[in-house]
């Protein structure tokens, strides 16, 4: 039975962790991701969990150790953010080549340059394509809850991949909210034990792990990798039916909000869809048919399924807290646009880019997006990208 209690994200996550008792966790320090294994080692010290908890010198070290003992077939984690998992970026590709199923919580936070502390998505939006499967959190409740579900979905012998579980910095890490947590026994059976089929320990069988693969057989590895990630969408939505039936809350690779009839919506991730939820109430009070979806599954991405959601809609607002330099806005605007080429070509879009380096979003910015997809059903111009919240020059 679940129980009311008041937490940040990253305490809801190091509440999962304990829950779970991974095998090994190696983590490095990094803001805003740092509190998640200082409440882990404590666990360790206070005996609560069996976790052997590697100290490591960088975060480079911390994923190659995870990489290390989830080939001899234990459950391995990590925590880092934004610099953190820049280190990371070329032991995540071994780690998804070699079909290792590690867990890691990513706090999103700017990279560097200039340093910044705050949230945006640029951290993990440049590890998109490194073959981890990324579910992003609204809140702590949401990051509690995927973190439950993330060992399922990457140890499903059909899958076999990392999954980095997102939250927003600060926003979500070290606010205080309500949520409910679940009991440490039901958590336990929910989760499972893993007991990987191939692993380097298992004498009955001698496999390699991270070879030199040339051209006769590299191609054909990226080839399972694609099928490996395109198998997680039917596991991801099996685990996450499983979650509702256990623990009566419900997930899927996004959320419809009040989407029944709208003619102008928004795509969004985590945190700021709680203030554009706000802003949709407000709209529907004065007629406006305005609705939202806010995108928890990035990779694998359902271009088909959201295709499907805004087949209704007359314009859309592609929400992106990472730019992509390329002078047409951001990854997500460019991987939606793409999932409605040839299907809702009747749709309108606007690719936002916002929220860079921790800017604030409020319920007026999204009243102006609304006036924007507004105006461009009735034929008045509008740019294809636009930046928000940016100061003018005075």
């Amino acid at each position: 039975m679940s129980k009311k209690d008041r937490m940040s994200g990253n305490q809801a996550i190091a509440l999962a962790i304990r829950q779970i008792d991974p095998d090994v966790i190696a983590a490095f320090p990094i803001t805003p991701s740092t509190e998640i294994p200082q409440y882990v080692s404590a666990f360790k010290a206070d005996g609560l969990i069996s976790t052997e908890f590697i100290t490591v010198e960088s975060e480079h070290s911390a994923m190659s150790a995870c990489i290390g003992a989830s080939a001899a077939g234990v459950r391995a984690m990590t925590a880092t953010s934004s610099a953190g998992m820049a280190l990371m970026y070329e032991m995540l590709y071994v780690a998804s080549s070699d079909r290792l199923p590690i867990v890691m919580a990513a706090v999103n936070r700017a990279l560097t340059g200039p340093i910044n502390i705050n949230a945006d998505h640029s951290d993990s939006m440049g590890a998109n394509n490194s073959g981890w499967i990324q579910i992003y959190s609204e809140d702590a409740q949401e990051a509690y809850d995927n973190m439950l579900m993330a060992h399922r979905i990457a140890e499903h012998e059909k899958v076999m991949l990392p999954v980095m579980i997102c939250q927003d910095g600060f926003i979500t890490s070290h606010g205080i909210e309500n949520i409910e947590v679940e009991e440490d026994s039901l958590v336990k059976n929910f989760v499972g034990e893993y007991h990987p089929k191939k692993h380097l320990l298992n004498p009955k069988e001698i496999i390699g792990v991270g070879p030199y693969s040339i051209s006769a057989y590299y191609y054909e590895m990226k080839m399972g990798q694609f099928h490996a990630m395109e198998n997680a969408r039917k596991v991801i939505l099996d685990v996450s039916a499983d979650f509702e039936k256990t623990f009566g809350r419900k997930y899927g690779f996004f959320e419809e909000y009040r989407m029944e009839d709208a003619e102008f919506a928004v795509l969004v991730m985590s945190s700021s869809a709680g203030t554009g939820k706000d802003a949709v109430d407000a709209l529907r009070e004065k007629g406006v048919k305005a609705g939202l979806v806010k995108l928890r599954v990035y990779r694998p991405f359902p271009a088909a399924e959201l295709a499907e959601a805004f087949k209704g809609v007359k314009a859309l607002a592609i929400m992106d807290k990472c730019d992509g330099l390329s002078g047409n806005g951001g990854p997500l605007g460019a991987e939606v646009r793409a999932a409605l080429y040839g299907k809702t070509d009747g749709i309108k879009t606007i690719n936002y880019v916002f929220g860079l380096g921790g800017r604030d979003i409020h319920v007026k910015d999204f009243f102006g997006i609304y006036d924007d997809l507004e105006a461009l059903v009735k034929g008045e111009s509008r740019p294809d990208c636009k930046h928000i919240g940016v100061r003018e020059k005075r």
